[in-house]
């Protein structure tokens, strides 16, 4: 153990050595003008030679000079450069870059467009992730893995394959949650989903994560019930050079980037352009996947007052699903048991693929007006191509192997013997794979004008307009040995009753789920199966905001109002005169109103309030995947308050948060048709008769408070942490009603879940992390996570199931070789390894069965419910040459 320890110690000190060995003479702290904080890492170099040195953690350099007299230029990534003169020993004192743009390396990103708590005095609860932390943490994860260092901030679903993990704010779901890119809402026009295998290459263009917790500082007319989660990506780089990035993982996970930008050009011009390559197995069985990523940003700066850019980037991709099992399954199979595959003649065969294509492109243009007024403008649009695989016919069809998986050749074999190789739900035992294709065409615009109305007042006003156009079909994906396929079906009336006779449809091609075949290939309307129908979603919002600051007090006052009209298109299953059904049109608003109190430089306070009225999402407007209109929808109402004190000292920042959102009136609506006379409260109803089913009342209550704490106790010592505790909870009864089809309540049952437990996300959550740099080559660090108070995520309950409480570790290690005669070029490493100690735990439950008395358990936990274990212990390995 002494000789292991010494090699260590030795093999440390050669590290640190290789950069810096000797006393120095040109002394120096480079801090960040804007923020008044030290940058550490930052290049000093003497002009004309290649010595140079980089400062440490707290912004100090000492610099060897070659020469008594000359001038050492500072640099750093996101800042621009300053020559300083020297002459003998020398104390050059503090030396302030300025910031190219606050969030890093970029002309143009639309700043005006782009709502970042930079952008108003008025503080909030929030969280910024830059760029250097996202390249070294990532790893093989999702973006959103970046974000679980964060208060409040539940991050699940990694274990059911790339890019299927979700993410919760403060107890609210992704459709409660305000995703923006460059300033753009990207958040499902249908649902207010986010798919994050869409954005598998979020990590490689990101300049930067913001999270806003709560109310937020976004001035668009969304409802960020939880918080505002802000992507800035990379723009057109201001210096030229580039960069190359390959690393590998665990399960087979290679990826390699290559990266350059020609900086901004004598006349005005430059451009940047990424391309990466990515693919693994996989941690769990059959989770393979593979994607690329682009991005190119062509920037121009006409002259002091316009700036424009142009950015495309998109990240195709294929991944296979693990779906959520018993945990009696995982207990006979393993924790990386995955159901959902099978061999044909020996070879892998999945039956859930996604496979994904959904390019971004954005025109941003800046405007400064004068030295008081600014527009800025982004228009931007998307295209997305792809679906999901899933197996078609009826479930007897479907035959496994004697250790669980799907018997591919046993049910190719059944297809050779059904008749005429033409498949049909009549046939017990034919089968096939199909696709599930969502297809959507987005184009929108948002605006911004701000103006100085006087020296304490400022002006925001805009708008934000947006059109959707969506197409989903199902397609064979594979016959597994059929010639055709053959379905039979009765369309549908304006009464959206069935009608007339069978029309009978065969198809007989197939596509690949493939994402580039899905790009540039669309099957044709005959050969589409199950159903076939469009939607077209037309937003306009106009937002305005009013801005006091002076020394001590900032205010502000915002509103923001929207129009939503939606349409629904069904080609499969209704008369051709009736496949358009009727438009409806609905509107919103929010008001959000703030104030903060500075009492010195190192202690503010805020109080923020907002009330929400949000029209519902396209798929809670039309009924049962029909064209009829869900007459009984409403706004939802959602009432934000919170508070926050925070403190900032140079070796000491805190922010303490407060908050409550109540989210009310949220109803959702299904309807039958009654097959045979029923008596539904008393009321005897005849067959034939429609009856609408809602579910309404649930009220979600979500309390809570927020700490994050950064320390300094040392030079070269960073210490973080954050506590957050929650209590989010069904307020009241819920209440189903049915009605008949002049809207007569029939019955009317209340359920009381007053103090039921919202799931899906740890109430309480709490981490502590440091980073040590040892020098300026060599560094380390880690995280510790803990989450407690997870409860199922099942519908609204008196009672919930509480998960098990798990801990998580990950440790990270990095070193930086400065190359190249001026120093500018770096090879850099770096190391993780997340749950370090193998921590095993349930991720997530979807069901909330009680373990009675004789009943099989799992940590006290029911194995009959369903779920998933999280990530075992992973790691990654990535050297990056910037040049």
């Amino acid at each position: 153990m002494k000789k292991i320890t010494q090699f260590l110690t030795i093999a440390v000190v050669l590290l640190c050595t290789t950069v810096a060995f000797s006393q120095s003479t040109v002394k120096g702290k480079v801090m960040d003008s804007d923020m008044n904080a030290p940058l550490p890492g930052a290049n000093v170099v003497e002009k004309g030679t290649t010595n140079g040195t980089t400062t440490d953690f707290d912004g100090n350099f000492t610099l060897t000079t070659k020469s008594n007299s000359g001038v050492i230029v500072i640099t750093y990534v996101g800042f621009g450069s300053k020559s300083i003169a020297f002459n003998g020993n020398q104390d050059l004192g503090t030396i302030k870059l300025l910031s190219d743009n606050t969030l890093d390396e970029v002309v143009i990103i639309g700043s005006g467009v782009i709502d970042l708590a930079e952008g108003r005095q008025t503080p909030i609860a929030v969280s910024t992730i830059k760029a250097k932390e996202i390249q070294e943490k990532i790893g093989t994860s999702d973006i959103t893995a970046t974000l679980v260092n964060t208060p409040s901030v539940y991050v699940a679903g990694q274990a059911g394959g790339f890019g299927d993990s979700r993410i919760a704010v403060r107890g609210f779901g992704q459709d409660n949650t305000a995703f923006l890119l460059n300033g753009q809402p990207i958040n499902g026009m249908e649902d207010g989903l986010m798919y994050w295998s869409n954005w598998s290459g979020m990590a490689d263009i990101a300049n930067a994560i913001q999270i806003q917790r709560g109310l937020g500082s976004s001035k668009l007319a969304i409802s960020s019930v939880g918080g505002t989660v802000n992507f800035v990506t990379k723009a057109t780089d201001k210096r030229q050079g580039g960069f190359l990035q390959t690393g590998i993982a665990n399960d087979d996970y290679f990826k390699t980037t290559l990266g350059y930008s020609t900086g901004m050009l004598e006349n005005g011009w430059g451009v940047t352009a990424m391309l990466t390559h990515w693919q693994g197995d996989g941690y769990n069985d059959g989770t393979f996947g593979q994607g690329q990523n682009y991005f190119v940003s062509v920037g121009y700066k006409a002259n002091d007052n316009h700036n424009f850019n142009f950015l495309i980037t998109g990240a195709p991709q294929w991944h296979d699903q693990n779906f959520t099992k018993s945990i009696s399954d995982y207990l006979a199979n393993g924790r990386r048991f995955n159901n959902n595959w099978g061999t044909l003649n020996g070879e892998y065969m999945t039956e859930r693929r996604n496979f994904y294509h959904k390019p971004v492109a954005n025109l941003n243009w800046d405007w400064n007006i004068n030295d008081n007024s600014s527009l800025s403008t982004v228009l931007y649009a998307s295209w997305g191509r792809g679906g999901g695989t899933g197996n078609y016919g009826r479930s007897s069809a479907r035959i496994r192997t004697a250790d669980g998986q799907i018997d591919y050749d046993a049910i190719a074999q059944n297809n050779s013997n059904v008749p005429g190789g033409d498949g049909n739900f009549g046939n017990s035992t034919a089968y096939l794979i199909r696709s599930s294709m969502n297809l959507h065409s987005w184009y929108g615009l948002v605006s911004n004008f701000e103006t100085k109305l006087s020296e304490k007042v400022t002006l925001n006003a805009g708008a934000d307009l947006r059109t959707y156009y969506g197409t989903h079909f199902r397609q064979v994906e594979n016959f597994l040995g059929l010639n055709s396929w053959t379905e039979s079906r009765r369309l549908r009336d304006n009464t959206h009753q069935t009608t007339g006779s069978d029309v009978f449809n065969t198809v007989t091609e197939s596509f690949a789920a493939n994402p580039w075949t899905a790009t540039f290939n669309t099957m044709a309307e005959d050969q589409r199966i199950d159903y076939d129908n469009s939607e077209r979603i037309s937003y306009g919002g106009l937002f305005a905001q009013l801005e006091y600051a002076t020394d001590n007090l900032t205010a502000f006052f915002q509103g923001a109002v929207s129009s939503q009209s939606h349409q629904r298109f069904d080609r499969y299953d209704y008369l051709p005169q009736f496949e358009d059904s009727e438009k409806v049109n609905n509107t919103g608003y929010n008001v959000k109103a703030g104030a903060a109190y500075l009492i010195n430089d190192d202690n503010k306070f805020y109080v923020n309030a907002g009330y929400y009225s949000r029209q519902p999402y396209h798929d809670n407007i039309y009924l049962n995947f029909t064209n009829e209109i869900n007459p009984l929808t409403q706004n939802e109402k959602i009432l934000g308050l919170e508070a926050g004190y925070s403190f900032k000292s140079q070796y000491f920042t805190a922010n303490l948060n407060a908050y409550r959102t109540s989210w009310k009136d949220r109803v959702t609506t299904n309807s039958r048709i009654l097959s045979s006379d029923q008596v539904i409260g008393g009321t005897t109803v005849l067959a034939g008769t429609q009856v609408f089913t809602t579910n309404e009342g649930v009220e979600q209550l979500h309390t809570g408070l927020e700490l994050d704490v950064v320390a300094k106790p040392f030079e070269g010592f960073d210490v973080k942490g954050f506590v957050s505790v929650g209590n989010w909870e069904y307020k009241g009864d819920v209440f189903t009603t049915q009605r008949d089809e002049d809207r007569n309540v029939l019955e009317r049952v209340g359920e009381d879940v007053d103090g039921g437990k919202v799931g899906d996300a740890a109430q309480f959550t709490a981490g502590a992390g440091f980073v040590y740099r040892v020098c300026e080559a060599f560094s380390f660090d880690a995280d510790w996570r803990t989450y407690d108070k997870l409860y199922s995520n099942v519908s609204a309950r008196k009672e919930n199931l509480e998960l098990p409480a798990y801990d998580l570790v990950d440790f990270g290690m990095s070193y930086k070789m400065l190359l190249g005669k001026d120093k500018s070029n770096s090879l850099n490493f770096r190391v993780n390894i997340n749950n370090l100690f193998d921590e095993v735990y349930l991720s997530e439950l979807r069901s909330a069965n009680v373990a009675n008395p004789g009943d099989t358990t799992y940590n006290g936990i029911n194995v009959s419910n369903q779920g998933y274990f999280g990530l075992g212990r992973t790691w990654n390995l990535n050297v990056r040459y910037n040049f």
